[in-house]
């Protein structure tokens, strides 16, 4: 768009200008003046009010003169001055007051225009001289239609003035001369558009590799839906497109010409793109190029990837469970996915096979390589790979992530599974003193020491200049920059995201170098994250991505590669201080691969740096020093509790990361073969150098067993389903907003969910009759309670009711499909709860289908309860709020008993041997309560007590319990872990303003024959709710 309006007003000499320019007022208002045509560029999506009036065109007049204000200032305004805005954000929301005071137009490219222009870089780099023909037709085609259009004008103008055009002789000659040459170019118009078609023809053998390149690029565009630092311009693809086909292996035969440009340039952009992405949407990438080539050939139905991607849709009413090895929990699920899968033809019959022939399935569920086992009966040849994904995923979810990587080694190869190897100096090679290099960051990384490496090796160590920015750092950036263009050097500007306000500035500057300056020169930037950042800097920039080395075996490796034998030898008492650092080391490594098992590792990541471990390596070195006896306990506070847990926010964190390294740092860690895990795996060596430590380091296994960690082995099936789920939810994010495919409409789909739901959800409570039937009394809070949840539900039910039929409405023109709407028609689309429902709605990790059972089984629960009177046993996932709940129960026995209610607490007995639904009685004091879930630990009816998990055993379903307040209660010591409940498994909450946290709900005392250590480290929680 810039380039089409600086050629189409080059000869009016039009102003470029930017709002971040200093003095646009001034270079604007003189342009008014001059009537000179401006183009503002880089435009974000609030406009500078200094530019309204001339938006709204308040224009003065005067006589013959116009006049607008403009700032402070009243102008002469020019009839003839125009203003152009240019943006290069991808999807710009203007509000209506800007969007109705301009012209929008959409200069993004489309898939046609872009494989046009493919079409013309191939031909022209294959065959030159049919570029150049092509090219020639069409200036030419351009020009006889300019003349056409003169002609026109010319006969218009002489019929206009002409008195009598048959006695006119001068027009009569004029007329006569238009018709001769309007005639001899049509016929150079025929002869131009046969010899086109001829061209075309001709061209058309290499359209298959344009069609191709133009889907790869709107590939790559997409993944800043995923990640605001992933942008690319098409100026890059095009010449990294055109370096391919230089590049790439010639042949004379064009299908084999264009099967070796295909496989190159896709394995090219790969590789290129590769490096500016996190490890975690390297596969992700891969999968979407993957896609989108299988979309180009015609080889994936949409019907079909729209529920890989999604989900089935819809409530089932269960078939019974008929087997003995899923738990009632998982048969729900999966007999969700196969019904629903049942309706798309290649999978008719699938959900009755199941039931019949489930046995011949448990060998899938059952195998360790699920995702490699052949389907029974016909199933293996009837389905092709995506449709053997699907079905897997139904059963395996955990092994959907390898499945996909087999998907894309069967479609495209093995090679785009394998990231290339992270070259420094090859991204420095594709920079130049006009595109600056990006280090973009994650928690914990630092590339400060891969960057002074390099530039050691290229002799520059001596002409860096560093600036690390923030609150008023950007003078000397200003000046570091300007330094080393002049001087040939290197500027480092680290931590863009803290200097946001700053980053304009720097885009100017940037947008400015020119390639006068000296050659060796470059900018080179370290940022987090930001959706701020400059995109134009993003685009034109080599991007790298940062990332701290990950696996146990990496930690401990790179940790001992950062130490030396006179660090190891510099304590008084050396073996107890190499075993300890050792210990310290392995907890170090520890506590930063728990990240990766996601919620059950930590409720919060935290970003732990080599400065932590490296703190507790001197204090370990001045304390074994100075006492005899080595004092763990002293180690084990400031190692736990300030060093590392300085960064850790979270309490039941805090409790976590106190039981670690208490396992690790005690008296039997200085003897040797001091085991670290239960299997031996790791253990205290006798070693006295660093060469020694780092060769047995090495021989540890690459991939470490959760064991390792204190987890079950459950735990590395949940961090699998979690992996799946985000690649699945990414892929999701950048779907287009197009029809389903052969069948139903987008919108057809949309305003079926909709009736579905509406359908389906049930009316709001008479509240009026709730309170008149249950009055708030002293001696019966839960009255109250039930009267404040009826309050929540009614608020989510309301608009749930309104947005539902607005949606319908939109859908049928009645009403402004507004942004709102168009956002909860997506995701209903996409199965996802929309942010509008969950806003006033019930914290949930559910899709829509399932969420919407879950509501109506809830407000059963609530309905019940004023229908029937209080039940006898509570189902706690039915509340909104079960804090309220407990504390009435609290407060009904405080008043019963005439005590205050600050000396109260409650314990707990659970009752295995009964059933919540064969409950008939509430009990004399306190309530029963159920539906609570377990993870990473089963309840164990046979020793009435918390045991460790089955196999594949995720979650199980906590007993009936007791919750009885007691006056003046002893907290047991020993016997007991006191587990945290969760209302859903994300775990991780925000503080409320009444102090009480979204998600965790308290503390209950599980019976144990473990020191509750085991289950702390095992991160075994209770929750009011799962994801199905």
């Amino acid at each position: 768009a810039n380039r089409w309006l600086k050629n189409m007003e080059k000869e009016r000499q039009i102003r470029i200008m930017k709002f971040t320019d200093g003095n646009y007022l001034k270079l604007l208002e003189a342009a008014i003046r001059m009537g000179t045509p401006v183009l503002m560029e880089n435009v974000g999506e609030e406009m500078d009010p200094a530019i309204e009036p001339l938006l709204q065109k308040q224009i003065v007049v005067k006589g013959s003169s116009m006049t607008i204000k403009i700032g402070d200032s009243i102008i002469e305004y020019a009839k003839e001055f125009k203003f152009y805005m240019t943006t290069k954000l991808r999807n710009p929301h203007y509000l209506p007051e800007v969007s109705t005071k301009v012209t929008l137009i959409n200069f993004m490219i489309t898939f046609e225009g872009l494989s046009d222009q493919v079409l013309g870089i191939v031909v022209e780099k294959e065959n030159p001289r049919l570029q150049e023909q092509k090219e020639q037709l069409v200036l030419e085609g351009a020009r006889n239609k300019n003349k056409l259009q003169e002609i026109e004008d010319q006969i218009l103008h002489t019929l206009q003035n002409s008195d009598d055009i048959l006695a006119d002789a001068a027009g009569i000659e004029i007329l006569q001369n238009a018709k001769v040459v309007s005639d001899d170019i049509n016929k150079k118009q025929a002869i131009a558009e046969k010899t086109e078609i001829e061209i075309d023809e001709a061209r058309k053998g290499y359209k298959p590799i344009a069609m191709r390149t133009s889907g790869l690029f709107f590939c790559i565009s997409d993944l800043a839906n995923i990640d605001p630092m992933y942008q690319y311009s098409l100026q890059w693809f095009q010449r990294l497109f055109a370096s391919g086909v230089k590049n790439s292996e010639p042949s004379p035969d064009t299908h084999e010409r264009i099967r070796i440009l295909k496989d190159y340039f896709t394995l090219s952009l790969y590789q290129n793109v590769c490096r500016s992405l996190f490890e975690t949407h390297k596969l992700l990438f891969s999968f979407l190029l993957c896609a989108k080539i299988l979309f180009g050939d015609n080889k994936i139905d949409i019907n079909e990837w729209r529920f890989f991607l999604a989900g089935p849709q819809g409530q089932i009413e269960p078939k019974p469970n008929p087997t003995d090895w899923l738990d009632d929990i998982e048969w729900v699920q999966v007999y969700e996915q196969l019904y629903s899968m049942g309706q798309i033809d290649v999978f008719k019959g699938i959900d009755s096979y199941f039931i019949e022939f489930h046995k011949k399935f448990k060998k899938i569920f059952d195998s360790s390589n699920a995702h490699e086992e052949k389907l029974p009966g016909e199933w293996d040849d009837r389905l092709n790979s995506l449709q053997k994904m699907i079905l897997l995923k139904s059963i395996r979810l955990d092994k959907i992530t390898l499945a996909i990587q087999n998907f894309i080694i069967e479609h495209i190869g093995k090679q785009f599974i394998d990231p290339p190897t992270f070259n420094l100096g090859a991204c420095y090679n594709d920079s130049s003193n006009i595109t600056p290099l990006i280090f973009v960051l994650s928690s914990g990384s630092d590339p400060i020491a891969d960057f002074r490496k390099f530039a050691e090796e290229s002799n520059m160590v001596n002409k860096i200049d560093m600036v690390s920015l923030g609150q008023g750092q950007a003078p000397k950036a200003e000046k570091a920059i300007e330094k080393a263009k002049n001087t040939g050097g290197w500027c480092l500007l680290q931590n863009c995201h803290l200097s946001i306000s700053w980053m304009p500035k720097l885009e100017a500057i940037i947008e400015q170098l020119s390639e006068q300056n000296n050659p060796d020169f470059r900018i080179w930037l370290t940022s987090m994250p930001s959706p701020n950042f400059p995109v134009s800097v993003l685009q034109t920039s080599v991007k790298m991505t940062m990332e701290p080395p990950t696996g146990l075996r990496s930690n401990l490796l790179r940790t001992y590669a950062n130490l030396d034998n006179k660090q190891l030898n510099d304590c008084q008492k050396p073996a107890e201080f190499k075993r300890l650092l050792f210990a310290f080391s392995f907890f170090h490594a520890i506590v930063q691969d728990r990240r990766k098992f996601g919620s059950i590792g930590w409720n919060i990541p935290y970003a732990f740096t080599f400065e932590d471990f490296d703190v507790c390596r001197k204090q370990l070195k001045n304390f074994l020093d100075e006492y005899e006896i080595i004092p763990y306990k002293v180690l084990n506070f400031l190692g736990s509790e300030v060093n590392y847990g300085g960064r850790v926010t979270d309490d039941k964190d805090i409790r976590l990361i106190k039981s670690i390294l208490e396992r690790f740092v005690q008296d039997d860690v200085v003897n040797v073969g001091f085991k670290f895990s239960d299997s031996g795996t790791y253990v205290t060596i006798d070693a006295s150098t660093q060469e020694e430590y780092m060769k047995y380091i090495d021989g540890l296994p690459f991939v470490p067993h959760p064991e390792a960690f204190g987890l079950h082995e459950n735990a590395e099936i949940t961090t699998n389903q979690s992996e799946t789920r985000k690649i699945l939810e990414n892929v999701l994010s950048v779907q287009p907003r197009s029809s389903s495919g052969g069948g139903m409409s987008r919108e057809e789909i949309i305003a079926d969910i909709t009736k579905g739901i509406e359908s389906k959800t049930p009316p709001k409570f008479d509240y009026d009759m709730v309170v008149e039937q249950y009055p708030t009394e002293y001696n019966e809070s839960m009255n109250t309670v039930l009267a404040q949840e009826v309050i929540r539900y009614n608020r989510l039910l309301v608009i749930m009711a309104k947005m539902l039929k607005d949606v319908q409405r939109a859908l049928k023109g009645e009403v402004v499909m507004s942004e709102d709407l168009d956002q909860l028609a997506s995701s209903m689309f996409n199965n996802q709860v929309p942010g509008a429902f969950a806003k006033v709605g019930f914290l949930s990790l559910k899709p829509l289908s399932s969420w919407i059972n879950d509501l109506n089984d809830r407000i059963t629960f609530i309905d019940t309860w004023i229908k029937n009177s209080m039940p006898p046993a509570y189902w706690l996932s039915g509340f909104f709020f079960p804090q309220a709940f407990f504390t009435g129960a609290l407060q009904n026995y405080a008043r019963k008993h005439t005590i205050a209610i600050d000396e109260l607490e409650m314990d707990f007995k659970i009752y295995d041997e009964i059933e919540p639904q064969d409950v008939t009685e509430k009990p004399e004091d306190g309530v029963f309560c159920y539906g609570l879930y377990l993870e990473g630990a089963r309840w164990n009816k046979t020793i009435h007590m918390i045991d460790e998990s089955k196999p594949k055993q995720l979650y199980v379903e906590l007993p009936l319990i007791w919750y009885v307040p007691k006056r003046n209660r002893e907290v047991p010591t020993d016997g007991i872990y006191d587990c945290p409940v969760y209302k859903v498994l994300s775990r991780t909450g925000t503080l409320s303003t009444t102090g009480h946290s979204t998600n965790f709900v308290q503390y209950i005392e599980l019976p144990t024959k473990e020191h509750q250590n085991k289950w702390i480290r095992g991160g075994v929680a209770a929750f009011l709710a799962l994801r199905y």
